[in-house]
């Protein structure tokens, strides 16, 4: 029974988890908004024996990029409209780098978004090979574009599908405990 539960434990992660894997994301996915935060970017390596060398990343109006983090190995080109301090980030163009197959690349900045709502940014990832991926689809295709939603309060409203699943993964969890309290006798497992 313990063994059963766990493959269905696994099983249904999976299947939970699936949308999100293996897309370009940026996280974290749910934000407050005009609240100043580190974002991560991460665009997967899926071609199989090839590089990924570059990625650019189009800013969606109203998200506002502040700054960035180093990336080691990675050329940053940073096209802005405005000047000084009223400078808008249109877009990020990170060349140089050679990210392999079942490896993603990986960027950070800090970014706020100007007021509630979703998100939708455009990813160009390139190859060694000269193949572009446009990480710009619906949600339905095999290429999303990676979205943030702005919530002005996080507390309350609908669920996030991390919330659901993070949920049903510590209902699992207790059931997985209390099948192996249950399943034991004299400490020893039923088998």
């Amino acid at each position: 029974m313990l063994r059963r539960l766990a493959a269905l434990t696994t099983v249904v992660w999976a299947a939970l988890c699936a949308p999100a894997l293996g897309h370009a994301v940026i996280s974290p996915p749910v934000i407050e908004p005009s609240t100043l935060q580190v974002f991560t970017l991460s665009v997967p390596t899926e071609r199989a024996d090839r590089l990924t060398t570059s990625v650019e990343l189009t800013v969606p109006k109203g998200f506002a990029i502040d700054s960035f983090a180093p990336a080691r190995g990675w050329h940053r080109k940073v096209s802005s409209s405005g000047s000084g301090e009223g400078a808008v980030v249109n877009k990020v163009t990170w060349t140089g780098g050679e990210v392999p197959t079942e490896e993603d690349a990986v960027f950070q900045f800090n970014a706020s978004a100007a007021a509630a709502q979703t998100y939708t940014f455009q990813v160009r990832q390139t190859y060694d090979d000269g193949t572009v991926v446009d990480w710009s689809g619906p949600e339905s295709s095999d290429t999303p574009a990676p979205q943030i939603e702005a919530r002005d309060s996080l507390g309350g409203g609908s669920s996030s599908t991390v919330s659901i699943v993070a949920l049903i993964t510590a209902g699992l969890a207790v059931l997985l405990g209390v099948a192996a309290l249950l399943g034991t006798r004299g400490g020893r497992p039923i088998t």
